[in-house]
């Protein structure tokens, strides 16, 4: 009995230590992706074109708050080249993020409440380390809309995306 209770204690301290483990290497690639999160909006608040958009992984997609707004990264860099050029770029401050793992910890996906010239917004995305390094694969910035106004804003927005659903379904 005695051989058993080693046994199962010995089990339980490799499973724990393996836990443990786990969750401070998640940990530090918590810190990591927040460090590259933070980064990414100084750049853009500093309209640092370069620096942002290396960021971003070859291979990725910016969603911005308007339907129409679906951009690969060629594309988004096309887009907003011109506000970059101006100086006029965006500022965004994390509120509140979560990011989450995937088993393997190769993916990361994560969601914040930012603090914008267009009040609190949503970022989200998916990032991949790449090369040693967390890219973005995929971003997706939304405005939220207080309950107690959703329904001014969408008798707002009603006439511009009924036309635009419609132009949808017809294609």
């Amino acid at each position: 009995m005695k051989k058993i209770t080693i046994f199962f204690t010995f089990i339980i301290c490799i499973l724990s230590f393996t836990s443990i483990s786990a969750q401070t290497k998640f940990e530090k690639e918590k810190a990591e992706i927040g460090t590259m999160l933070d980064g990414f909006n100084v750049a853009a608040a500093k309209a640092d074109f370069t620096t942002y958009f290396n960021y971003f992984a070859d291979e990725s997609t910016f969603i911005g708050t308007d339907a129409t707004e679906v951009w690969d990264k060629k594309a988004f860099m096309i887009w907003a080249k011109p506000y970059f050029d101006k100086k006029k770029t965006w500022n965004f401050t994390s509120l509140k993020r979560n990011i989450y793992f995937s088993k393997d910890g190769k993916l990361a996906w994560f969601d914040e409440l930012l603090d914008t010239q267009m009040k609190i917004c949503r970022g989200s995305g998916v990032v991949e380390k790449i090369n040693g390094q967390w890219k973005v694969k995929q971003y997706v910035l939304s405005v939220t809309v207080p309950n107690e106004v959703v329904d001014k804003v969408v008798a707002e927005k009603t006439p511009i995306e009924d036309a635009l659903i419609k132009q949808i379904k017809s294609n």
